[in-house]
Formats: C-alpha cells, sequence, structure tokens
C-alpha cells in the first residue's frame, strides 16, 4: 500500500472534519518484515498521540478493505528515531495488555495536581509502584471529563514499566467479552484473560448497573483477583452506594479498599492544565490566550485537550500564528452556547454571594466603595458573559442610561490593566459564573 492508495480509502471511511484535520497528515512509511506492524508518520507530537489515541482502529479497517490484514497501527513523529529500550517497552507493552489500548500521553508526569484530585493522584501511584498492597480495591469516581480515565491508564502504563501484566477495559468492553465468549463456548479463555492478569483496570463501572448476569461473572471475577493480591481499579460517576441495580455484596466490595473523588478544578488547576498540556505538545500560548481559554470552556479536561488540538491544527494547517482573535474565533460557538444560557440574575447572585454583599444593594442607589465595586464587577460580567445590551443592563439595574454603564465598563477594564487583585477576582467569578458555581 502506498500513501496515496491509504488517503484513498481513509477519506472515504472517516468524516470529512476527521480528514481534513487530522487523518490527511499521516504518511504512510513502511509495514514491519513480518506484517505485524504499519508504521506511520506525522509532523505533530500532540496529533500523532491524538491519532493513536482515537482512530488506530479506523487506520486497521482501512488496511482490512485493502488487503484483509490487521496489523497493529505505530504513529511516529517524523524524523524521530526509537532507541531499542524504547522499541521492547512497546514490544512489551502489546504483549502484556491483551486488547488493552492505553493512551501513551496518559502519564503521571502528565497529570496536572490540584486541590480538587490530589487524594485519587497519590492513590493512583501508590497502587501502580505496589500492585494488590494497599488500596484494593481503588475506586475512583467523579464528573465526567475530570481526568479520572488519565489516572487509570496513567496507573497502568506505570505498571506495564514495572513488567506488571495489566487489563485495561471499560465495563462495556467486559461485557461484550463476556457475552461472546459464552456464545462461543469459549468461558475458560476469558476467564483466563481476566483472572491471570497483575492489575485490572476497569473504566465507567457504573454502566454495570441492571447487567445480573455479568454482575456474577465480575463478582467471581473481583474476588479470584483479591484473594490472590491483585490490583483492582475502578472509575465511576457515582459512589458505589449510589449506582443504582447494583447488587449489595458488589457495592460491599468495591468499598473494601480505597475510595477517592475527582472534584471539579478551580480556575489555578484549569490555567496549569492548560499550561502543561500545551508545553508537553509544542504548543505556544500567551497568558491571556490561557486565561480566554481557562475562563471560557466549562470543567471538562477532555474539552481543554480537545480545543487545544484544534488551536495547534488551526495554526498548522492554515500557517497562522496562534493569536487571541484566533482562538476566539475557533470558540465562538462555545461563547455563544456559554452567553445563551447565562442570565442577569445569576450573574448578580454569585457576586453577591463571593462578595459578601446582598443583591439588593448591588441594585440600590447607595454609593459605597464596596456596593460600587460589587456593581462595577456585575456590569463588567454581564456585558462579557451574556447577550444582553446596556440599557437592558441599565435597566435591571435600575440604573438611569447605559452611558452609566459603559463608564464602568471602561472602569473595569482600565482595573483589570493595573490591578492584579481585581483581574484575580474578575477571572475566579467568570469561572464559576460559566460553570454554573451558585
Amino acid at each position: 500500500m502506498t500513501t496515496k492508495d491509504f488517503q484513498t480509502i481513509i477519506q472515504k471511511e472517516s468524516t470529512k472534519t476527521d480528514f481534513e484535520r487530522y487523518l490527511k497528515q499521516l504518511v504512510y512509511k513502511k509495514i514491519s518484515s513480518d506484517e505485524k506492524i504499519a508504521i506511520f508518520e506525522v509532523n505533530n507530537k500532540y496529533i500523532a498521540s491524538w491519532i493513536k489515541s482515537k482512530f488506530t482502529g479506523l487506520i486497521q479497517h482501512c488496511f482490512e478493505i485493502y488487503d484483509g490484514s490487521k496489523p497493529s497501527i505505530e504513529i511516529k513523529l517524523a524524523g524521530e528515531k526509537k532507541s531499542k529500550k524504547e522499541i521492547l517497552k512497546e514490544q512489551i507493552q502489546n504483549q502484556t495488555a491483551e486488547s488493552t489500548i492505553l493512551n501513551p500521553s496518559y502519564t503521571f508526569d502528565s497529570f496536572v495536581v490540584g486541590p480538587s484530585n490530589q487524594m485519587a493522584y497519590n492513590a493512583s501511584l501508590a497502587v501502580s509502584s505496589k500492585p494488590g498492597i494497599q488500596y484494593n480495591p481503588l475506586f475512583i469516581y467523579g464528573g465526567t471529563g475530570l481526568g479520572k480515565t488519565h489516572l487509570l491508564q496513567a496507573v497502568g502504563n506505570h505498571a506495564i514499566e514495572k513488567g506488571n501484566t495489566v487489563i485495561y477495559v471499560t465495563i462495556e468492553q467486559f461485557m461484550n467479552d463476556f457475552t461472546f465468549s459464552i456464545k462461543n463456548k469459549n468461558m475458560e479463555h476469558f476467564r483466563n484473560k481476566y483472572r491471570k492478569c497483575d492489575v485490572l483496570l476497569i473504566d465507567d463501572i457504573q454502566f454495570l448497573s441492571g447487567k445480573e448476569q455479568t454482575q456474577e461473572e465480575f463478582f467471581h471475577t473481583f474476588n479470584e483477583l483479591h484473594n490472590a493480591k491483585k490490583q483492582i481499579v475502578m472509575t465511576s460517576d457515582r459512589l458505589p452506594s449510589q449506582i443504582a441495580g447494583l447488587v449489595d455484596r458488589l457495592k460491599s466490595r468495591f468499598e473494601w479498599g480505597l475510595t477517592a473523588d475527582v472534584q471539579i478544578p478551580g480556575l489555578e488547576t484549569k490555567i496549569a492544565i492548560i499550561e502543561k498540556k500545551s508545553d508537553l505538545n509544542g504548543i505556544s500560548l500567551s497568558r491571556e490566550i490561557v486565561n480566554f481559554i481557562a475562563t471560557t470552556l466549562d470543567n471538562s479536561i477532555r474539552e481543554i485537550e480537545g480545543v487545544l488540538i484544534r488551536i495547534n491544527a488551526s495554526a498548522s494547517l492554515l500557517n497562522q500564528e496562534i493569536t487571541l482573535p484566533m482562538v476566539q474565533n475557533l470558540l465562538k460557538e462555545q461563547i455563544k452556547e456559554t452567553k445563551e444560557n447565562i442570565k442577569l440574575p445569576d450573574v448578580i447572585n454569585i457576586v453577591a454571594n463571593q462578595l459578601n454583599i446582598k443583591p439588593s444593594d448591588i441594585k440600590s442607589k447607595k454609593r459605597t466603595a464596596t456596593v460600587a465595586n460589587a456593581r462595577r464587577i456585575v456590569i463588567y460580567l454581564t456585558r462579557e458573559l451574556t447577550h444582553n445590551s446596556m440599557p437592558d443592563i441599565a435597566k435591571f439595574l435600575g440604573m438611569k442610561d447605559h452611558s452609566s454603564i459603559s463608564h464602568n465598563i471602561k472602569k473595569a477594564n482600565e482595573l483589570i490593566e493595573k490591578d492584579e487583585n481585581f483581574k484575580l477576582i474578575i477571572e475566579n467569578l467568570k469561572n464559576k459564573i460559566i460553570n454554573k458555581e451558585w
């Protein structure tokens, strides 16, 4: 197969957006002598990692269409030379993690630690270093896109480096394997796979809810591994006790070890996450752009990663410099959606709560320094975060006309430029309003 052959097939098999942004950049180099590994190159480390984690199955499918083969896929950075040690490490990973696809960028080094995830991070690091010794099972729970899967796969990557056999699957994959094995009368293979590993990583365990037969099998798998002092790590969007349709004996076992939550990151942690992921992938962003992304997007780290890929891909493909207007244009739909969801009372209530002032005082005629400052912040944030016009804001606050609104916005902008404390208050409140923390 040539690069042209591959590009022709994958263009038909993928969406237009995925092809133009990512897959178009793949250059097919060669297939290994034993025809088991197909090697591709791209010019960007971030895009290489993204393609590897999201499109491996699709690339394999293209080979199936072309000649019926299904090689493993390797995505390299153009010009990159791998040491024998790195090649050996990849071979070990392929051998020890049967049907396990771990994102190589999901490591402990690339995980940004903050108050919202410190406990879960420390526990994950501990179990990956000494599987089955303490915190068994480890149950990590929290909202969507907060880094649970990153921690889970970091445990797997670290354990594999230490020579442990790791199985990482979503609970859906576990159920599919179980069903397939029953139909094909091959339960011995299934049990050998899941009960002979050193570390079992299960993502989204909450979807085990209501699956009685699978729960029975998972119960016995859990017991076998736990009795053999093999490590079990699970993630969920809720506590074991809150998973409806889960039998009590599983709920109790899930709570045998340590339960650790991953909470919504604060503004400082979000900024650190953006900076870390940008640095790791060679994306240069000004502090102004980082702050804009942090205060515009919601709390999903997954969404932040997606936006960084879009920014980098756009700059690379269009040969553009990454500027604030360029980023604002890329995020305009998200900004529009955010503005539509924020109402005037939301802004005034959260500002009043955070500054310890009554909402009625902000809407009153009072002119004390504290009230005037709070009113100015409400005006600035309302104009920034909602679709309301200056006359609308003036009417809502009981002010005479929009000229006072314009004056307050101008003053707020001046303070943002010269007063770091005021700027920090604005950014913090902006983050809370966008993320509906009221």
